[in-house]
């Protein structure tokens, strides 16, 4: 019969069953991990985000998933009341820049703790009341798509932000000197406001896609 320890650092949660108050042997539990998982890390580290997995597993089970989907840092045996306090110290450990991402209503208090709150769409409600972004998709590849296309608008706004005030800085000091007719004034703001929906538009090109490896599509 297997131990409790050989179960558990392959990945397992084991359970030890009794009989008449006597162990009788172990059963092992264990979560199948998505096939998205390692590749969605992957292009998280390549956004130079560090991922850290908070859970109420124990430390071998729990190191053993890191592994093999290459998360950097493991807060196991973690209570569900001490889930709050874990994001605390990750937020004194790595400043304000904590993500949390959840789906079971012990997520709740951590979601609201962390500077961003991350739903499952497919999770408890009182997760998605608690978060900030809620994913539709129950995929952990949607979440950096959603930090991509945050990226990308953000880009936009500052892009359309510069047109802006140049189209008004280069205007002002001419109509400022009574230079500037009113109707070029007028084709002046319309050509600014056209720039700014068309660079908006713009942002429907942004490649925000997180390709799975052709060894993983080949096994669906």
């Amino acid at each position: 019969m297997k131990s409790r320890i050989q179960v558990e650092v392959q990945g397992k949660t084991a359970i030890l069953v009794a009989i008449d108050k006597k162990a009788a042997g172990v059963v092992a539990v264990a979560d199948t991990i998505k096939d998205d998982s390692k590749p969605a890390i992957r292009a998280m580290h390549d956004l130079n985000i560090h991922v850290v997995m908070v859970t109420g597993d124990n430390e071998r089970t729990a190191k053993f998933v890191a592994e093999q989907v290459g998360i950097d840092e493991v807060l196991a045996n973690v209570l569900p009341e001490g889930k709050v306090d874990s994001i605390k110290q990750l937020q004194a450990k790595y400043g304000n820049s904590v993500a949390m991402v959840g789906d079971g209503i012990n997520d709740a208090p951590a979601l609201k703790q962390a500077n961003v709150g991350v739903a499952i769409g497919a999770g408890a409600d009182v997760a998605i009341e608690a978060a900030d972004v809620t994913l539709i998709q129950g995929q952990l590849k949607k979440l950096v798509e959603a930090i991509l296309l945050s990226k990308a608008t953000f880009r936009k706004i500052v892009e359309n932000l510069f047109w802006a005030w140049l189209y008004n800085l280069a205007a002002i000091p001419v109509a400022a000197l009574g230079l500037l007719h009113p109707m070029i004034g007028v084709i002046a703001m319309t050509a600014s406001s056209l720039s700014v929906i068309g660079n908006s538009i713009l942002l429907k090109r942004a490649n925000i896609t997180v390709e799975q490896p052709e060894e993983v599509m080949s096994n669906q």
